[in-house]
């Protein structure tokens, strides 16, 4: 399915300025004395006019056309597909899973790291012609499994992704450059990386703001998830005396992800239970399903608006050059 509409659309509104210039034109037309006077123009009666009386308003014409032309590029025509014939081709899709000390809270069940690995599977058991990767990260940040179209293999991956598998901490910006790492060579025209955590980044030497802009320059869409109840949540503290639960405060930087998200055309979405976060994820699915690829289409108005006022520059130097 193709669609077709501006990237931006509010240059459009300089196309007033192409019948304020004509009503200009005509008006000084009007006003502009004669440059030779004579007593009678009875002489001139039966004569009809040439060729160059009838072309000599074409030079104005065409940087009429120029500008009209110039005007559309600017705000950049783009042919849109999207829908069913994109997803058939595949996509490229990273999950990027933070597994910090903070994903045992129990806000979620069993926690949010089991609940948030029970999700992404059912995920992935919903794709079919896509390659799927993991990426996990606290401290520091590593690949679990590569891109692959193997889900029996990557879904075995999930199960055995555990707390403690790396030092502790919230590197949430080298977790998404290590999966923007994963994607950045895909020859897929269709590239998304689904990041969640559950903290603020207090790690890594990259911040996720700089990941995001990396991600963007490799076309990647970047979608983030942040887990976690609203106030604080049981979280499990070993003692002499067996586990015990604290309440900690949630603290998610919301702003951070949120502007991953926007640097790359992507979305945020906050999930504070079991069923918000399978909502989140049946959300996601649809975004990606409807992954848009944007064709530009104002090469051709560029070209055509150079055409027109070459032919202009051409025409008042030669057949319609004007003698002082």
């Amino acid at each position: 399915m193709f669609d077709q509409s501006f990237a931006n659309p509010y240059m459009l509104l300089l196309l007033l300025l192409i019948p304020g210039i004509s009503l200009w034109y005509v008006y000084r037309l009007r006003k502009k004395p004669s440059v030779m006077r004579y007593a009678s123009l009875a002489p001139f009666g039966g004569l009809s006019a040439t060729k160059k009386e009838r072309f000599r308003h074409l030079p104005f014409v065409l940087q009429m056309a120029a500008l009209l032309l110039v005007i559309i590029a600017l705000a950049r025509p783009q042919s849109t597909s999207h829908g069913e014939n994109v997803y058939s081709e595949g996509i490229d899709i990273v999950l990027a899973l933070d597994i910090s000390g903070s994903m045992l809270a129990e806000d979620f069940r069993p926690n949010r790291i089991e609940a948030s690995k029970a999700v992404a599977q059912d995920f992935v058991s919903a794709r079919s012609n896509d390659r799927i990767g993991l990426v996990i990260f606290s401290a520091e940040s590593f690949t679990q499994c590569p891109l692959t179209v193997d889900y029996g293999v990557l879904k075995n991956l999930i199960k055995q992704v555990h707390m403690g598998m790396v030092e502790d901490g919230t590197a949430i910006g080298l977790g998404l450059a290590n999966a923007v790492n994963r994607l950045k060579d895909s020859k897929s025209k269709s590239k998304v990386i689904i990041l969640l955590t559950d903290g603020v980044n207090n790690r890594g030497e990259i911040d996720p703001l700089t990941a995001a802009q990396i991600a963007q320059s490799y076309g990647i869409r970047v979608y983030t998830i942040g887990v976690g109840t609203v106030g604080e949540a049981p979280y499990p503290v070993q003692t002499p005396f067996g586990t015990r639960y604290q309440m900690m405060k949630v603290e998610i930087d919301e702003d951070a992800l949120r502007k991953v998200a926007d640097v790359t055309d992507g979305k945020y979405f906050r999930a504070t239970d079991n069923r918000t976060l399978q909502k989140v994820y049946k959300e996601i699915e649809i975004e990606v399903r409807s992954y848009r690829r944007h064709r530009e289409l104002f090469y051709a108005y560029a070209w055509g608006a150079l055409g027109m006022m070459l032919l202009q520059a051409l025409l008042t130097g030669t057949w319609l050059r004007k003698l002082p």
